[in-house]
This record gives structure tokens, sequence and C-alpha cells, in this order.
């Protein structure tokens, strides 16, 4: 399987010289904007690294699904080149006909005005058509949508659809990731996806832990996507907030601090859990974050995408559900932010105090262990969940059309996440991203940060 493998027709189409995607995009009668020129380099950009992501994994690797809200490697590229073909080449091309014209049903994911779908726990059962034919796919698929931006101007709602399409592909490099996570742990083998790379030190002091709060008084507030840049639907329109004065951790809750939760009873004392977290936990017979093991042991360990590893204690915890965050805040004697503080307290933070190495670019697929004396940050280790429902902004639009379907029909039985994870990509991250899962949801890079009224 060569999954790092581009269309031999792609190779010239845009180079990674500005210049020179220029001569490649301009045309004698019409002069291609810049963020067109930008655009066509970050769709190629865009997909190489989703494919570099899944270079080195065999046919089966990519077939498998361990469980309905996962999907398998060879759907999710198929998907993403679906996307482009529907949302991109479809409206735009007069005539247009599809090489793949089943294809419309098998990857569309849960856009109702397309058309029939593939039931999300049925993608595993996609033996056919094969890898090597969903990889021609999308790159028929890229060579066509370049093909398009090299050709002419393109208005700018069109570019906006191109551009959603990157931010979609984005989503889905970071699905791959936690996607074959689950996969791979249900595997006796426990298979290593890449080696554990070098990284930081974390010869701090075990004992002694202290969790710390940054303090921000009351005011009003303006949150949500100011406007400038890209931004989903669900961050829109800017709104003003008033909040009470609160206390906001600096980092993110570790290990070793959880692991003093677990060793104080958390699992198994009812006071900290909400009901139906309580009943949750019972019937899955939750004992600890998923991927833990040996948990019973002086040196409990858990499985990552580098293979199984032992538990360090200032690694951020990851991989749990909205009911033991909220369980071990309590525990803590705290609470867990609103995503509207949470977001002001993002707006405070200098450039430097984000993206301290820990997104998906620097290659640990893992959160990086934190010193915690450190000043406060975001950097990308774990998504943190809030108290905030996933619900409209006052004011929110849904846009027309089958991409209206993007995210307003998912705003009931969610919660928000903010922040970002080593599986996110650092251009994907800004204060007013809204994440949301249900709140029994474990697989992705969920974790904690604490808060507290003043």
């Amino acid at each position: 399987m060569n999954s790092a493998r581009l269309a031999p027709a792609d190779e010239a189409i845009v180079s990674v010289v500005p210049v020179g995607v220029q001569e490649t995009l301009h045309q004698p009668d019409a002069v291609i904007s810049p963020r067109q020129i930008d655009l066509a380099q970050r769709v190629r950009a865009t997909r190489e690294a989703t494919l570099a992501l899944l270079a080195g994994l065999s046919p089966e690797d990519c077939q498998v699904q361990s469980m309905p809200d996962a999907s398998p490697m060879k759907w999710h590229l198929g998907h993403v080149g679906w996307f482009f073909e529907t949302f991109v080449l479809e409206p735009n091309l007069p005539g247009f006909r599809s090489l793949y014209p089943d294809f419309r049903e098998l990857f569309n994911s849960y856009y109702v005005g397309i058309g029939p779908r593939t039931p999300r726990a049925q993608r595993g059962l996609l033996t056919r058509p094969s890898f090597d034919e969903v990889e021609r796919y999308q790159a028929d698929v890229l060579d066509r949508v370049l093909a398009l931006m090299r050709e002419a101007p393109l208005g700018e709602s069109l570019l906006d659809t191109i551009e959603l399409g990157i931010n979609h592909e984005q989503q889905h490099q970071e699905l791959i990731l936690t996607d074959l996570k689950h996969h791979f742990s249900c595997n006796q083998t426990l298979p290593v996806y890449r080696p554990k790379s070098p990284s930081a030190s974390s010869a701090w002091p075990i004992g002694g832990l202290s969790y710390r709060y940054d303090a921000h008084p009351e005011g009003l507030r303006v949150l949500g996507h100011n406007g400038t840049g890209f931004a989903f639907d669900n961050e829109s329109p800017a709104h003003r907030v008033w909040l009470d004065a609160f206390e906001i951790g600096t980092r993110p809750v570790l290990n070793g601090e959880y692991l003093a939760f677990m060793r104080d009873g958390g699992y198994a004392r009812p006071e900290f859990w909400l009901a139906e977290g309580w009943d949750t936990r019972v019937r899955e017979g939750w004992r600890a974050p998923l991927y833990w093991q040996d948990i019973d042991t002086a040196a409990p360990r858990y499985f990552s995408l580098s293979g199984l590893r032992d538990l360090d204690p200032f690694e951020p915890v990851c991989h749990v559900s909205y009911f033991e965050a909220d369980a071990y805040a309590r525990w803590a004697g705290a609470r867990l932010p609103t995503e509207a503080e949470w977001e002001a307290a993002a707006l405070t933070l200098a450039p430097e105090q984000i993206g301290q190495g820990g997104f998906v670019e620097a290659g640990h697929f893992h959160p990086e262990p934190i010193n915690p004396d450190e000043k406060r940050r975001i950097d990308g280790a774990v998504w943190e969940w809030t108290l905030s429902a996933y619900l409209p902004y006052p004011g929110f639009a849904q846009a027309d059309g089958a991409v209206g379907e993007y995210n307003g029909k998912f705003m009931v039985n969610q919660m928000v996440l903010r922040g970002g994870s080593c599986a996110t990509p650092r251009s994907h991250y800004r204060h007013s991203y809204r994440n949301f899962f249900p709140t029994s949801a474990r697989w992705q890079f969920s974790g904690i940060r604490l808060a507290r009224g003043c």
C-alpha cells in the first residue's frame, strides 16, 4: 500500500515557492488572488499531511473499525476526498461527472441533504472499494480541485468552501490518530504506530504537586469569533457575556493528581458523580481513564500510539469523559470552567504561551510532561472539558444547503471542549474554537482544567 502517494498529475500544480505558485496559477487574462494562491498551497499541504499520517499502515490497519464512534482509516481518506468533490467540484464544474459515482453514498457522513449514507457503525464492513481505489479517488479529486484553482479566479464564496474543506480535513487528521489508537488498543499485541520520540524531562519532585490558579475579575467580555480569518459557523457571532470573578487553573490536571483521586476511591464514591455519570461508570466498569492498565499496582501503565508505556505523573491526564472530569473536579474542591471563562482566560495569554510544542506537528502523539511550576499555558496537550452545553450563540445562523449541516444540527446532548490536543494541527487552534462530544466519550485526547469562583 502506497499510503503517501499523490497522483503524478499533481506534481506541477502548485509549487511550494510562492512565486512559482503564482506562475503556475497565473493566466494572461486573469489575476489569481493571493488568497486563492495560498489556499491552493494549503489544500495540497493538508492532503500531504493526511497521507503522511497513513504512511506505513497496511490495508488491514486501514480497514478495521473497533467501535461505532471510530471510523476506518480508509473511510477517513475517502471522506476527505468526497467533501471536496461534493461541495467544490460538483456545484462548480458544468457537466461534472464523478469517476467513482458509487462513492457518493459510501463516503457521505451525515449530510442528509446530499442523499443516502453508509450507517456510521457499518463503515468497517466496506471491504470494497480497496484501499488502492480509495487512494486513487482522493488523488483524482485533489488533482481536479487544484486544476480548478489554477485555471481562473474563483469567487469568495467558493474559496470559503475550499477553506472549510481544508479545516474539515484537519479535523479528520485528528480523528485518524484517535480512531487508530482505539483500533490498535483492541489488538492483544498492542501495535506501535510510531516509536516514542524524545520528550521533555519529567524529573521534578513527585511529592507535593500544587495546582495553581489565575484570578480574573468580573466584567463584560466579547467572546466568539471576531471575523478575522477562518472559523466554523458555531464560533459566531461575537457576542457579549457577563462573567463574575473566577479563577482558572494555570495548566491541565496531571496523571499524578488524577491517580491520587483514584487512590482515594474516586471511582467508588458516588458523592462526586452526576447520577448519569455514576450509572455509566457502573455499566461500563470504569476504574481509570481509557487505556490505563495495571492500575492496582505500584507502577500503572497506559497504551499509547508508541505502545505500552509507564505512567508519567507529570503528563496531563487524558482519555477521560466529561463525567470523570466533573467527578475529579468535585473531589478536588473545584469545578470545570465554563467555555466563556475558558475563552476569556485564553484571550489574556501571550502568543508564546500557546503551542509550546504540544500540537500534532511535534510528532509525540501523546501529551508531553508539564513542569507544574510553569506559568499558565495552552500547549495542545489535551482538549479540556467545560461546564457548557454545546448550544448556538445568540444570533447564530446556519448556512443554507447541505453544508449548513456541518455543526448546527449537533447542538444538543453534547458538552463543549476547548484548547486542542497533541493530535490537533497547530494551525487549527484559535481561542474561539468549539469542540464538542457526548458526556461519555473517552477516545479523544480529552482532559481537565479546573476552575472555581472567587
